[in-house]
């Protein structure tokens, strides 16, 4: 058979799952919305930062910035409407303009600024799903609902907790550091030699959303990633019965690794060590790894150097020990920008390659 046409099989009706954050799982979810199969995605809700903090201090809403995105992937109402949910509003100081992205270095940086009073800083997607959760007398999940029926979404987005819950990490050195903007920016604002991270945990005890467990019950497929691994992934799996509902699913469990290390964070890990740390959440193992070949543009890493960030070695023997479906692929994208990024229709043929014979 076919390899792709095995796929496009084996993709019919079936109930996919991702879990994950931030701008990770963006170009998964715009390539899986184009098959024929049942989308949910499962979105962290640990963001502390720019627009999602301003709004849960003025509010108390809890984050939308994962939201958000994941939403903007799965639309199909066409660009102009996927414009309108990632516009990020303009900080101005002095003559000088900061151009803010719909990513999460937006986030950071809005929540950098001096607190900037009106939309300034505010994503105007965040503004939107602010104002149907008003709308919803409170609910966010009809609010999502009602983004998902203005932006036509492939699929459902939930959030993995409805509580608000703080984001630590307890570092080597016995340090904590508390909330996960402070957690993905450390890497930045330090850029000498930091304490790895010895322990994340949530400052709260934080339940899951029960259609999130539905879902993850319900999975022919869980996409664990990609993503940022103490900032999108584990945060998601910390939260009470969302790893137990993992263990205990019966579908197919795969994890993406990331492509590069992140300063901060991952320093000096290895394939192994990244899917050793999902595995220490999780409680158990995943049923296949999707590995990049460790090939890569000289200029792109370059770059990445400049940041401490260095290429992940996909280390197979030790992988293979942990798992027993390991895939490796060429996933890098050939793009012309300097961002190293997943390919997503190689990541979809790498994910779901012979997954009857799993």
């Amino acid at each position: 058979m076919d390899r792709r046409g095995g796929e496009r099989h084996w993709w019919l009706g079936k109930r996919i799952v991702t879990i994950g954050g931030g701008t990770g799982p963006f170009a998964l979810l715009s390539s899986l919305k184009r098959y024929p199969c049942a989308i949910t995605a499962i979105v962290t809700m640990a963001d502390s930062g720019g627009s999602s903090r301003r709004l849960m201090d003025e509010f108390g809403q809890l984050p939308f910035g994962d939201l958000r995105q994941a939403l903007v992937a799965l639309s199909r109402k066409g660009v102009l409407w996927r414009d309108v949910f990632a516009f990020r509003f303009r900080q101005t100081n002095g003559n000088a303009t900061l151009e803010l992205d719909a990513g999460d270095t937006a986030e950071s940086a809005a929540d950098a600024a001096d607190a900037p009073a009106g939309v300034t800083g505010h994503s105007l997607g965040n503004l939107v799903i602010s104002a149907l959760q008003e709308i919803n007398h409170g609910d966010l999940l009809m609010a999502i609902q009602d983004a998902q029926e203005l932006l036509d979404t492939a699929g459902d987005v939930l959030p993995v907790t409805l509580d608000h819950a703080t984001l630590c990490a307890t570092l080597e050195n016995g340090d904590v550091i508390k909330g996960e903007t402070h957690i993905d920016t450390r890497g930045i604002e330090h850029p000498e030699e930091l304490p790895a991270i010895r322990q994340l945990f949530l400052r709260e005890t934080a339940a899951a959303c029960p259609q999130a467990l539905r879902a993850i019950r319900r999975a022919d497929a869980i996409i664990i990633g990609p993503g940022d691994l103490y900032t999108s992934i584990l945060p998601n799996l910390l939260v009470d019965g969302i790893a137990e509902s993992i263990r205990a699913a019966e579908g197919v469990k795969i994890y993406v690794c990331n492509l590069m290390t992140k300063h901060g964070e991952t320093d000096g890990f290895q394939a192994s060590d990244f899917v050793r740390e999902v595995h220490r959440y999780l409680g158990g193992r995943v049923d296949r790894v999707v590995l990049h070949d460790g090939s890569f543009p000289d200029h792109l890493v370059a770059a990445y150097q400049l940041e401490q960030r260095h290429p992940v070695r996909a280390d197979l023997a030790a992988v293979r020990e942990m798992v027993p479906d390991v895939e490796v692929e060429r996933l890098v994208a050939d793009g012309h920008d300097h961002y190293v990024r997943h390919d997503p229709e190689r990541l979809m043929r790498a994910a779901f390659a012979d997954l009857d014979g799993v």
